[in-house]
């Protein structure tokens, strides 16, 4: 098992926030507008530094959209801001209508997803999110795993035409990747390479994965680990080319099993080349007040959740 290490915690929605203030820098049509959570989504410093190109529109995420997608028109580059269930729950139509449909180069930026929002409870932790946005047609989906991954995405997303929905959080986790690392759309990231079980991981539950395999390893277990940080365009030849090496999978995500990521990889396999899999997320329930490592306990995100899945799933591949 390679080994991973890191020196310093951070929250993914701080990455969010340094990504755009750089942004801001380097590109005079880069916008951003927020629903009155500047502080949650660490949209204030670019706010500070470019108050002319700062919109707050207040608890109105629905109009926050429809500004957006018009700002699209004149040539602005708008990223909106506010937590992943006001997003998309709260907005779908405008962004079905307004934005997918007529291919609006809108960024959607959405922290507080998953269960790891905490103690805010079921009506703000949306475990649904990633399978709404999946289903809209030339919706381009991310889900990163750090503070450094999700900096290099925000500036990624900045130079892709079209929509994008980018999945962060609250919760201050381990930062392994690298600083300079080229963040591309579509391309997962192998992490370690192994024989007898894929892992695919997404978001918060990446490092999770890390851990379980170290676990696994000790056990005797070879595990491919690999992070799926765009879950639309899902990178179906890097999945295909290692369930061809190993023969069952683990999905491993902080969604709804239904529509997230496993669903994704299990479309994928089944039209060719069918695999044994386990998932390794909420199980189509919703989730509830608590401290996100307790919710993650709860709800079964834990590495020792992943080992289990492994260990099921290789009894069934033999």
């Amino acid at each position: 098992m390679k080994e991973y290490t890191y020196t310093e915690k951070k929250d993914t929605r701080s990455g969010f926030g340094d990504g755009l203030l750089e942004l801001g820098r380097k590109n005079p049509n880069v916008v951003g507008l927020c629903a009155d959570l500047i502080g949650s989504l660490k949209m204030g410093a670019f706010q500070k530094e470019f108050p002319e190109r700062f919109f707050q529109v207040g608890i109105a995420e629905a109009n926050m959209i429809g500004l957006a997608a018009g700002m699209t028109i004149g040539g602005k580059i708008p990223f909106t801001g506010t937590f992943a269930n006001f997003s998309t729950g709260r907005v779908y139509d405008q962004i079905r209508q307004s934005v997918a449909y007529s291919g609006k180069n809108v960024k959607i930026c959405a922290s507080h997803a998953g269960l790891t929002l905490g103690e805010d409870g079921a009506t703000h932790q949306i475990l649904e999110d990633i399978g709404m946005m999946k289903m809209l047609p030339g919706m381009t989906v991310i889900n990163p795993c750090d503070y450094n991954q999700t900096k290099a995405a925000t500036l990624a997303i900045a130079e892709h035409e079209g929509p994008v929905y980018l999945r962060f959080g609250r919760p201050v986790v381990p930062i392994f990747t690298p600083a300079d690392q080229k963040f591309e759309i579509g391309k997962a990231v192998m992490l370690n390479e192994g024989t007898d079980v894929s892992i695919f991981a997404t978001g918060h539950l990446v490092w999770k994965a890390i851990l379980a395999g170290k676990l696994l390893a000790d056990k005797g277990i070879s595990a491919e680990i690999i992070n799926i940080h765009t879950i639309k365009p899902l990178d179906t030849e890097a999945v295909l080319k290692s369930v061809a090496k190993t023969g069952c999978v683990v999905s491993a995500e902080e969604h709804n099993r239904l529509g997230g990521l496993g669903d994704s990889i299990a479309q994928a396999l089944a039209t060719t080349q069918p695999a044994p899999q386990e998932y390794v997320a909420v199980n189509d329930t919703f989730g509830e007040s608590g401290t996100p490592e307790e919710l993650m306990e709860k709800y079964g995100l834990t590495e020792n959740d992943i080992v289990a899945a492994v260990e099921r799933v290789i009894s069934r591949k033999k």
